[in-house]
Parts: structure tokens; sequence; C-alpha cells
């Protein structure tokens, strides 16, 4: 067997074995903790086992991706805040603890002191920039008057305080902060005093200068514990949250060029209000998971086409499941170029720690897994090598060699294809029975509702009639009661006359006697 047949049949047998998880179905996850993001199925939640001692179950925390590890920052835990950093390597799955330095300079002094790395905090939130993970405002046992920015330098660990300047807001926690370029948003929130602020902050990363933005329209309900996105460094979405006795599941925009606030109507499903959700946006996607109302954790993992507003439904948990829990996070990662997104914590009756992973479809999935395989991608260079070898022996054969190659190649694209397509019109056909029932529901409430109609019509019409009758004997009523009156003037008239004619008893006395 020549060279180049010998590497194109190992080209057919890696693109079968690489392509075999697709024919089969739903993929298990594997034993080696190296490979967990191998065999995980699209739009669907997986746990991760993860090893190393765990982080301590908490909500309200922060947690970021930088650099394939997964960090983890402060929280709330049965009422105590918490200050520790965890991270988790998600190339082993394996959990470590951040010690942190606290910063050395005379920005991070009090009364002479050095102050601690990082306070323990609660409903903060966190960005990166550069190299430093920045931690903004939250809930702490010392919380000063305005907004706190604090870093942690990813590579020395060091950590302290940035001095800002310009129109600083009020401390606060529950806010969403979410990065434009080199500034940062903040929207809403509670300060320290419980009240609720729906507010606009602008923070500049290059000069650390805080400012208003001076918005115009009807501003979102004062909230916290809502969720944020930017769609086209333009628009700032927020999503839910809560007040002190009322949940949301509204979307707020604010145009960042015009200031203007709108409130458009979400398309799509309809979902339940909720605060404490975490959120995460890829490309014009924006990913919505947990939060809840107190009562209840909201079950869905939601996704908002930001550029349509038409919401969706992607998947489902059982209930007192940890991703039905409110102060949870989310992270979103690139693995082998296939994004995920990384879930962890929150609070739903009880804390959680557990370490949540989905698969999404990629924006185009018409290609299939093939063609982002390393394996596949290696064996394609191979018969490429391979071909440019044996060009000088038999072009021929080579050319009709090569042709089955990718022959073949095209079958399994045409098949995945057909197998996208077929999935794309069973969702279409569910999604058409599921519009058909609620069509016929709506008929049937509107034949009720015209049933009720009519019977509340002829109700009004006997009522009607019976207004009229009412109205004829009252006019009878009326006239009796004039002639009444002409009856008593008779009578008046004939008493008085009878008054006259009779005479007097001493008269008639007078007569009778002898």
């Amino acid at each position: 067997m020549s060279a180049f047949m010998l590497l194109q049949t190992t080209f057919y047998h890696t693109y079968l074995a690489d392509i075999s998880p697709l024919i089969s179905g739903r993929a298990t996850m594997g034993s080696d903790s190296c490979n967990w993001h191998s065999d995980l199925d699209y739009d669907q939640w997986v746990a991760l086992p993860v090893t190393g001692p765990r982080p301590s179950s908490r909500y309200k925390h922060t947690a970021g991706i930088i650099n394939e590890k997964l960090y983890i920052v402060g929280g709330s835990r049965n009422g105590r805040y918490l200050s520790d950093v965890q991270a988790l390597d998600l190339r082993n799955l394996i959990w470590s603890t951040i010690k942190l330095k606290p910063q050395s300079d005379p920005d991070n002094k009090k009364d002479g002191k050095l102050l601690e790395a990082f306070p323990a905090t609660s409903g903060h939130s966190m960005v990166k920039w550069g190299n430093k993970l920045l931690l903004l405002g939250g809930h702490s046992k010392n919380t000063s008057d305005t907004v706190a920015v604090r870093f942690i330098d990813l590579e020395s660990h060091v950590s302290g305080l940035i001095e800002t300047t310009g129109k600083t807001p009020v401390a606060r926690g529950g806010q969403s902060v979410t990065l434009i370029g080199s500034k940062l948003i903040m929207f809403g929130g509670e300060d320290k005093n419980r009240r609720l602020l729906n507010d606009v902050h602008v923070l500049d990363l290059e000069t650390m200068i805080w400012n208003v933005a001076e918005t115009t329209r009807t501003p979102p309900a004062p909230r916290f514990d809502h969720t944020a996105a930017v769609h086209g460094d333009r628009y700032l979405q927020i999503f839910g949250g809560c007040s002190h006795s009322t949940f949301f599941s509204d979307l707020h925009v604010l145009d960042l060029e015009t200031l203007e606030w709108s409130q458009p109507q979400i398309q799509g499903n309809i979902v339940s209000p909720r605060a404490g959700h975490a959120g995460v946006s890829i490309d014009e996607k924006w990913f919505i998971v947990g939060g809840g109302d107190n009562k209840s954790g909201a079950l869905e993992t939601l996704v908002l086409d930001m550029a349509t507003l038409v919401l969706s439904i992607l998947t489902s948990v059982e209930k007192k499941d940890p991703l039905a829990s409110e102060g949870l996070t989310i992270s979103s990662t690139l693995v082998d170029d296939e994004q995920f997104l990384i879930a962890f914590g929150g609070y739903n009756g009880t804390y959680n720690n557990e370490v949540f992973a989905m698969k999404t479809k990629p924006k185009d999935s018409k290609h299939p897994k093939i063609f982002k395989s390393s394996a596949a991608a290696a064996a394609a260079a191979s018969v490429t090598a391979a071909y440019a070898l044996a060009k000088s022996e038999d072009l021929t054969a080579v050319d009709n060699s090569k042709s089955k190659v990718d022959l073949s190649v095209e079958i399994g694209v045409v098949k995945e294809e057909k197998k996208v397509l077929e999935s794309s019109l069973a969702w279409v056909k569910a999604e058409k029975s599921t519009l058909k029932s609620k069509l016929d529901e709506v008929n049937e409430t509107h034949v009720d509702l015209s049933k009720e109609l009519h019977s509340v019509q002829g109700q009004l019409a006997a009522e009607k009639s019976r207004c009229a009758n009412l109205e004829a004997q009252i006019s009878e009523l009326q006239a009796m009661m004039s002639s009444m009156e002409s009856v008593e003037q008779k009578v008046e008239a004939l008493r008085s006359q009878k008054a006259v004619n009779v005479p007097s008893s001493a008269g008639s006395w007078r007569w009778m006697a002898p």
C-alpha cells in the first residue's frame, strides 16, 4: 500500500471516529477530566467532576474566567460575608485557593494601619481590566459612603483600593456593572440604608473619573439583583430584578448615545418574574440562568436574541436543582474553539458550590463538528502532504483518490446538514403544535367570552325593559298624586261649607224650650 493510500485510510477512520458521537446521539461524560468538554451535548447542563478542596457553598459572589481559570470572589453564606478568592483550572478541573497580599502604598492604609487585602463582601460586581480583576460596590461590615473600587492583580495576587474621582456614586450592592470599551456602566442597586436606586453612573477606567449619565424618558423602576448586557456597543439592556415587594420580568433599554430609556416588548416565551439571576452575552445572544422570587427558583435557562428581542427557553431543570437558585454566577469561555457556559453557586433553600457547564450551539451550526476537530484537521493535513509527495508518481490515481476523499467528506457534510435540517424541522413542528394549541385555547376563550357577552346583553335588554316599566309606573303614580291633591282641596271645601251650615247648640236649646 502506498504512503498516500495509507494516509487516506487513516483519514477515513479518523473521520468515522470523529462523527460517531454525532451519529449515535447523546455523548456521555468521560472519566478524563482534561477532556470534559469533548463529550458534552449542546444546550444541556452537566455537573463537572471537579477535584481539590472545593470553595464553601455561597451566593451573591462574583465570578469570571480569565486564561482558562474560573475565579470566585467573596459572597455570602448563612448571613456571613466571605472574603476568599478561589480558582478552578478548567484544563484539569482542580480547585485552588488564591492567597491575596495587601497593597502596601498609602492608598491602602487607614490610621497608619495596612488595610486587609479584600474585605468580606457580598452583592459586588467584577470585571477584567488588563491583568487585573476590578471589584466594585457590594455590602460589607464596614461599607463606605461611596462605591469602592478594588483590584486583584492576577500575576502578583496583590489586592487593594483604587482611588477614583469625579461624581462618585453612593455605596450600594446588587447593582449591575457592564464594560464597554474603557468605560464601566453601573445601574441601580440598593444602598446601605436599603434605599432602592435606578441611577446610571459611568467610570472611565483610563482616568478613573466617575460621571453621572443624565438620562431622559421613563427609566426602569428602582431595583436590585437584576442583570444587564450591552448590544452593539450602544444599547444597555436591563432585565428583571426586584424591589422590596415586587419582582420584575420586564426589559428596559438605554441608548448610550442619546441616553434615552425605552421599554420594548419582549417577543417569544413569557417567563415568570425573577431576581438574583445571572446573565452573560455571547455575540447577539444573552443567556440568563436561575433567579427566583423568594418562593421558588426559576427553572428555565433563557436565551434572548438582543437584535430581535425574541426570548426563548433553552432548557429547564427540576425544582430544587442548584441551577434554579438565586445569587448564582454564570461565565463564558472558549475551549477548543467551542463556546461554553460555566455556572457556580447560588441559594435555593440550600447553599450550593457545584460547577455546571453547558456547550452552546455555534452561530453557524451548518458545518459538522469534524471541521473543528484537531484530529480531523491533522488527518486532512496529512492527506494534503501525501498528495504533494505522490504527485510525481501517478497524478491520475492521486486525483481519483483525492476525489474519493473529498466525496466522502462532502457526503458527511450533507448528512450532518440533513440532521440539522431535520432537527430544525422537528423544532418548527413542535412550535407549530404549541402555537396551534394556544390558538385553540384562545378560540375557546373567545367563544366563551362571546356567549358571556350575549348573556350580558340579554340581561341588559331585560333590565332596560324593566326600567321603562318602572318609569311608566312612576308617571302613573305622579298623576294619581296630582289628582289626589285636587280631591283633598274639594274635601276641605265641603268641610268648610258644612261647618257654616250647622246651627249653634245654644240656639237649638232655645227653640226647644217651652
